[in-house]
């Protein structure tokens, strides 16, 4: 059965938004940094935030919100997961979710494996969590990217208490295997290890990868790791907090539950109802809707580099809407964002930002419409032969 893709917003009411996206440059930069996407909300969240301000549902997020019970409900219904409820908390975002699970498995001065070229704030999590970076990077054979796992096995045996996961991955778009995640569990139980899984992309995993959730790679996997997540990425609701944090063992349970009640009085309202909207069967429609005309756009968008910045080099990601794109060929610095932002008026996400591994490249957000990726694209491009003249 055919889908129809969603539309984009068109660009005057996006200018009209006030978050970060469309206030950090001036009109005259299209902006692709910042992971937002230009699409309307899905139908059952807006009905259920314009019903709570209606009547003036604005007060403390309660004990027992029920997302719990929704998030369960999704995971089965999505990726065949099955959740028990009494191991989900929840908290204010993702990166809180996190910190407070590394604090929870880790003492200060201990080593956390990070997996660059990986989301900036991964090692500011681990700092503020008081352990300490361990680089280990991704393989890439040329074709796809892919853990290192004798890398990590290497940190493991060296001390490293903690692998923070980034699955799906961001920025390179990589859905890690079940065997993959599978033998990184096992390294983990073997070492006495734990494992932190950001899943916050697994809604949005193109055909035909297949999403598999960390804590159900392996039966190991169940008892050294943690998953946190959340709609925020899927559905925009970054600037209404609320993520889960799931375990799959007693042992990981009673670890989240000794954690701070603070931990989820960080989860606000609105974030609650949004989530729980998101996570509803009603909204499923409108996610096919979305990866449909993000699937169109990572493709759209190989055709416009192959014919504008031919040199450039890009993979379709299998997930999520940003794209890990190496101009490093063109000359541009090892950072080459502030010039494209400069002399193209197109803002991009900083490649060094991402690690070493960064170095010439640039993570261009497709969640808009077709012409303005074509447009972002073309000023590059010409950007490009103006250089060359």
């Amino acid at each position: 059965m055919s889908v129809t893709p969603l539309q984009a917003l068109p660009l005057d009411l996006l200018r009209q938004r006030s978050s970060t996206k469309w206030r950090s440059y001036a009109e005259d930069v299209i902006p692709m940094f910042v992971a937002e996407t230009d699409f309307p909300l899905a139908p059952a969240i807006t009905a259920a935030l314009h019903r709570a301000v209606e009547i003036g549902d604005t007060g403390y997020t309660p004990p027992r919100p029920g997302i719990d019970l929704d998030f369960a409900a999704y995971a089965e219904r999505r990726w065949g997961w099955t959740v028990d409820p009494s191991r989900i908390r929840w908290t204010g975002d993702v990166m809180m979710g996190v910190v407070e699970v590394l604090r929870a498995v880790t003492r200060p001065g201990d080593r956390v494996v990070v997996t660059p070229p990986v989301y900036p704030p991964f090692y500011d999590t681990v700092e503020e969590a008081g352990a300490v970076v361990e680089r280990v990077p991704l393989v890439d054979d040329g074709e796809r990217w892919s853990l290192d796992l004798a890398g990590i096995e290497s940190a493991l045996a060296a001390g490293a208490r903690a692998v923070l996961l980034c699955n799906p991955h961001n920025p390179t778009g990589t859905v890690h295997s079940r065997e993959s995640l599978a033998a990184l569990a096992r390294l983990a139980a073997h070492y006495g290890a734990s494992v932190v899984s950001d899943e916050i992309h697994a809604p949005l995993v193109h055909a035909p990868a297949v999403f598999t959730p960390f804590l159900d790679a392996a039966p190991e996997a169940a008892a050294v790791g943690y998953a946190v997540t959340s709609a925020s990425k899927a559905y925009n609701l970054a600037g209404l907090k609320c993520a889960v944090i799931v375990t799959g063992a007693e042992g990981t349970a009673t670890v989240v539950r000794g954690l701070p009640w603070e931990v989820e009085w960080r989860a606000g309202l609105f974030g609650v109802i949004a989530n729980r909207a998101a996570f509803a069967a009603e909204s499923d429609e409108w996610l096919e809707g979305l990866l449909a005309a993000l699937d169109e756009n990572r493709r759209l968008l190989a055709d416009l580099l192959a014919e504008h910045l031919p040199r450039a080099r890009y993979r379709l990601p299998d997930a999520g809407f940003l794209a890990w794109v190496d101009v490093s060929a063109y000359g541009w610095g090892d950072n080459p964002a502030p010039l494209i932002r400069r002399e193209a008026k197109v803002a991009l996400h900083h490649g060094p930002l991402f690690g070493t591994e960064g170095i010439g490249h640039v993570r261009i957000n497709v969640g808009c419409a077709p012409e303005v990726l074509r447009e972002a694209i073309e000023r590059i491009g010409r950007l490009a032969g103006e250089r060359r003249e």
